[in-house]
């Protein structure tokens, strides 16, 4: 089945849809010996060249799906390269031959727990999307009296500057003092979400780690910065998770 080719190449761990672009731009990929053209479309039968090496992609979509584990610390930013030169979750990743890893959903700076990665831009894609409803747990130690009221709230939804968020499950797990913990679902993964949810109602976030990704629960064996590799009917109960396919 043919699709655009920045798509094709970047759901095939290539790089990213703008890395693709670049490439194209300067020449750099061909299409059955001819350079490769901005938004043309290719297949599977197609004779791929990137920087002088030839792609197989009918092969490389036979691979094992690789999905990679990272117990996120804090201090660490979902991106690639850091403007500031904050250390970055792909510092200490394992190499890849001829792929490369693609992150599933980012963890803001200061969030530690469970972050996912995989070789397939087409699991990931399908995995982050909205319609595909995956849960989000989260671990969340919270300042601040939180009520009745303030439950009913979080569960029914809040609007914040960017549309209505909600959890779909809180659960108390106790606490001493002024500290509490509690365990919440999400079914999307926007931009701090958690924490902006519990300051619409006056409490403060001291501490947040997640704890679960779809049918994936982070291991109370596994240590801060370790990462993984999962094994092959975890991969497969993630991508049975994806209601839209």
């Amino acid at each position: 089945m043919a699709d655009r080719i920045h798509k094709v190449l970047a759901n095939a761990g290539h790089g990213s849809r703008r890395e693709i672009e670049t490439l194209i731009r300067n020449g750099k990929i061909s299409v059955n010996g001819k350079l490769a053209i901005l938004g043309q479309s290719i297949s599977e039968k197609d004779r791929i060249v990137i920087n002088s090496r030839p792609i197989r992609l009918h092969l490389e979509r036979k691979k094992n799906t690789k999905v990679l584990a990272y117990y996120k610390p804090a201090g660490e930013v979902c991106t690639r390269r850091d403007e500031k030169g904050r250390d970055t979750v792909f510092r200490n990743l394992p190499s890849l031959r001829n792929s490369r890893w693609i992150n599933i959903g980012r963890l803001d700076f200061n969030t530690t727990g469970l972050l996912l990665f995989t070789t397939d831009g087409e699991l990931a894609n399908n995995l982050m999307h909205p319609s595909s409803q995956i849960e989000r747990e989260y671990a969340v130690r919270v300042l601040g009296e939180v009520t009745k009221e303030n439950i009913h709230t979080l569960l029914d939804g809040v609007e914040l500057e960017d549309g209505l968020a909600k959890f779909t499950d809180i659960v108390d797990s106790g606490g001493r003092g002024a500290n509490h913990w509690y365990h919440v679902v999400l079914m999307e993964g926007r931009n701090k979400e958690v924490r902006r949810l519990w300051e619409s109602q006056d409490v403060q976030v001291t501490r947040l780690i997640r704890t679960r990704f779809g049918s994936y629960i982070l291991p109370r064996k596994k240590r801060v910065g370790q990462f993984w590799r999962l094994e092959d009917k975890e991969i497969e109960a993630l991508q049975n998770s994806i209601l839209s396919e």
